[in-house]
C-alpha cells in the first residue's frame, strides 16, 4: 500500500505531461494550419517562371566564332594585270603560330606588288610571303609589323573529319570583315581545277557552307572551333564567281605543312 501510494505522483505527472503535450500540438495545428497542396495551374507558373528566367546556353556556332575571331586576318592586294590595269584583290587568312605565320591562298596573293593584312585588333601591316605551295594553293604570309599581342588558332585533326560533320567558315566574303557561313562536310578527297589555270588540287575536303569572293583562305572549322582546312574554291556550273553550294579546302595538314606545323 505504501509503496502504491508512493508511485501515485509519478503518474499524475507523467499523464498530465502527455496532456500538455497533446493540447500543445492541437494548439500547434490551430495557430499554423496545415499548407494548402499546390494546384496544377500554380505547378504550371512555377515551371514556366524557372524556364522563363534560366539563361540559355550560347549556340556552339556562336563558341566557334568567338574562338577563331581573334585569329581572323583581312588580306587585301594590290597589282598590275597584263594589260597594265592596276588591280585590287581581298582575301582572308588565319593568324596559326605564335611566330605570326598567316595561311592564306596562294591564288590571293599571286600577281600582286603590295600585299596589306589586317588584324581582328585593327592592326594593319604591309606582309609578304615567306613560303608558297602552288601544288595546294598555299601560301604563308609574316606581317612587318605584327600587333604586340597574337592569337594563334587551335587546329583540328583532318583525319577525324567525316560527311556529314558540321563546317564553319569565317572569312571576309566582298570584303565584309568577319562574316560566318555554317553548313556540313558533304566530301571528303577531292579534286578541283582552279579555273586560273592552276594545277589541279587533290584531297580536298567538299563542303556546303556558303563562300564567295574574299573567303580564300580563310578557316574551315568544325564545331569545337578547331581549324580543319584552309578555303581554297567554289565551283559552279556556269562559270560564275558566286557560291551554288560546293566549296573546297585544303585539309590543315596539308596546309599547316607550308609553315612547318606537324603532320597529324
Amino acid at each position: 500500500m505504501q509503496r502504491l501510494r508512493t508511485r501515485a505522483p509519478a503518474v499524475v505527472l507523467f499523464i498530465a505531461g502527455m496532456v500538455a503535450a497533446l493540447l500543445a500540438l492541437v494548439l500547434y495545428r490551430i495557430l499554423v494550419p496545415a499548407p494548402q497542396p499546390l494546384t496544377t495551374q500554380q505547378v504550371n507558373d512555377a515551371v514556366a517562371h524557372a524556364m522563363a528566367s534560366a539563361t540559355p546556353r550560347p549556340a556552339f556556332s556562336t563558341l566557334v566564332y568567338l574562338a577563331i575571331r581573334p585569329s581572323l586576318v583581312l588580306v587585301q592586294t594590290e597589282g598590275r594585270s597584263v594589260n597594265g590595269k592596276l588591280d585590287h584583290g581581298l582575301g582572308s587568312g588565319v593568324v596559326i603560330d605564335d611566330r605570326g605565320d598567316i595561311l592564306t591562298s596562294l591564288h590571293v596573293v599571286t600577281q600582286t606588288n603590295d600585299i596589306e593584312v589586317t588584324f581582328a585588333d585593327g592592326t594593319q601591316s604591309s606582309a609578304q610571303v615567306t613560303v608558297k605551295q602552288p601544288e595546294h594553293d598555299i601560301a604563308v604570309l609574316r606581317a612587318r609589323q605584327p600587333p604586340a599581342q597574337l592569337v594563334p588558332a587551335t587546329l583540328g585533326n583532318p583525319g577525324a573529319v567525316r560527311i556529314g560533320d558540321e563546317a564553319l567558315v569565317v572569312g571576309n566574303p566582298f570584303g565584309l570583315y568577319g562574316s560566318m557561313s555554317a553548313g556540313v562536310i558533304s566530301g571528303i578527297d577531292r579534286s578541283f581545277q582552279p579555273p586560273n589555270g592552276a594545277p589541279t588540287l587533290q584531297g580536298l575536303f567538299q563542303f556546303d557552307a556558303a563562300v564567295n569572293p574574299g573567303n580564300s583562305g580563310g578557316p574551315l572549322l568544325n564545331r569545337n572551333g578547331e581549324v580543319i582546312g584552309i578555303v581554297t574554291g567554289l565551283t559552279n556550273p556556269v562559270d560564275q564567281n558566286f557560291f551554288v553550294g560546293i566549296g573546297f579546302a585544303v585539309p590543315i595538314n596539308v596546309a599547316g605543312g607550308a609553315a612547318g606545323s606537324p603532320p597529324d
